[in-house]
Order: structure tokens, then sequence, then C-alpha cells
């Protein structure tokens, strides 16, 4: 033992998915960790987010397509919604 404090296993710092250095957080598109060396920034939000390389030259660097899904996905349930409410209203003056 050298004297130093020896890490456990939760104590070692998580590392980067692509090239083993101690990564600075997850990507915002997959979740991996990546270091700074290994993600880009997002264009085009309100914050900025890291994504990785393998996210931005196969996806793109920015959210957009993300955002477009949520708000489609969104949409779609108050849509169901809506024609449920119809339905019963359709029902209830009958």
């Amino acid at each position: 033992m050298s004297g130093q404090l020896q890490p456990v296993d939760g104590d070692s710092p998580t590392r980067c998915s692509f090239c083993s250095n101690e990564a600075a957080g997850p990507c915002a598109s997959c979740d991996r960790p990546v270091c700074g060396d290994c993600c880009t920034l997002t264009e085009g939000g309100v914050r900025t987010w890291a994504i990785c390389l393998e996210c931005d030259r196969t996806k793109g660097r920015a959210l957009g397509g993300a955002w477009n899904g949520l708000l489609r996905f969104v949409l779609t349930i108050l849509a169901v919604l809506a024609a449920i409410v119809a339905l019963l209203a359709w029902l209830s003056s009958r």
C-alpha cells in the first residue's frame, strides 16, 4: 500500500464510452457517458447540451427531432382524449 486513498468499486470515476478517459457527463441523445474530447455541443437551443460523436454523425447535433417526437406524442394523446370526450358527449346526448 502506498498510503494513498484506494478506489473502491463504486468510488472510481465514470469512464467515457469511447476513449475510457474520465467522463464529463452523459450524451443528451443516447445517455452514454462521454468526455469533453468525444462530444460536440448542440446548436439552436436554449441550453447547450453535449452529444457524443457517434450520435452527432448519425442524428446530427440538433435536438429538434427529439422535441418534434415529444410534441407528436403529446398531440396524439390529446387527440385520443378529445375523441373519447366527443364519443362520451355523443352517447350522453342520445
